[in-house]
């Protein structure tokens, strides 16, 4: 589980919150760019912070129910926008409902983790869409021009050392975000490829992909999921093939309703896959 030390430097925070946009931005977004004054935010977040810490306990004692109650309560407590903090009690409640084997809740809390995150630092997904597309993006909640190279020439040394503590604190919030990142994913793709069913094996093999492409798993991670992305193509094909065997019992079946009043059943339709494409084509016999 992730600790109160799991947080992004306040520098960090008050800078990569994207400003308000006039063009319609929704109400949700308003809200989330509403801030509060610092002293206010920082006692907020150390309010958080402790309730997080209990629930922490209570996870480690075996407790998920109350566990997830507290980190409700903490996510109440600590302001919306402060993207990374909640980002990181929804993954740790996405852990809970691992072990009480809540499937679809481990799925949504992890992703609305991951969708915290996004805000933060763009995945290469998203980078990649947005690079594609014919309007630029901002990235990094708005803060490119902030966080451009500035050369260090070693004519002003006080100047020079607060840009490269200012760095260091980036590199910092980089790495606990990737981190957090690799921990959502892994978990919203143990959810997934328990839940079964050719969708969810098909969106835990997705995300078991983008995991192997990170360099920052820890080896027992790492092994996880090589395993998974060997198991998975087969037990993917499995529930295909047998989701698509049900959808065709269902479709037979409602042919034979609308066909019985002339007389003819499905059996006169005989359909034959093309092995090259996968594709069917339908043949008539009386």
């Amino acid at each position: 589980m992730t600790t109160t030390g799991d947080s992004l430097p306040a520098e960090k925070r008050d800078k990569d919150v994207a400003p308000a946009h006039d063009d319609g931005d929704s109400d949700d977004d308003v809200f989330h760019d509403a801030r509060f004054p610092a002293k206010e935010e920082a006692q907020l977040l150390k309010e958080s912070n402790e309730i997080k810490t209990e629930a922490n306990q209570l996870f480690s004692s075996g407790c998920y129910d109350q566990a997830i109650s507290s980190y409700d309560r903490a996510l109440a407590s600590c302001p919306n926008y402060l993207d990374y903090d909640v980002a990181v009690l929804r993954c740790n409640m996405s852990a809970c409902y691992l072990k009480m084997e809540d499937w679809k809740s481990a799925v949504d809390t992890a992703t609305m983790s991951l969708d915290r995150l996004e805000k933060i630092i763009p995945s290469e997904s998203s980078t990649t869409d947005q690079s594609d597309s014919k309007d630029p993006q901002p990235t990094t909640n708005g803060t490119q021009d902030r966080d451009a190279v500035i050369e260090i020439s070693g004519e002003d040394a006080d100047a020079e050392e607060k840009e490269l503590k200012r760095l260091k604190q980036l590199d910092e919030a980089r790495t606990n975000v990737l981190r957090i990142r690799a921990k959502a994913l892994m978990r919203r793709a143990k959810a997934k490829s328990q839940t079964g069913g050719w969708a969810s094996l098909q969106g835990a093999a997705e995300d078991y992909q983008v995991l192997d492409g990170m360099n920052n798993l820890p080896p027992e991670d790492r092994r996880i999921v090589q395993r998974a992305l060997r198991d998975l193509p087969g037990r993917i094909n499995e529930a295909k093939d047998k989701e698509m065997g049900e959808m065709m019992s269902k479709m037979k079946d409602l042919g034979n309703g609308f066909l019985k009043p002339f007389g003819l059943s499905t059996d006169n339709f005989k359909f034959v896959q093309d092995p090259k494409t996968g594709g069917y084509s339908m043949n008539f016999e009386s």
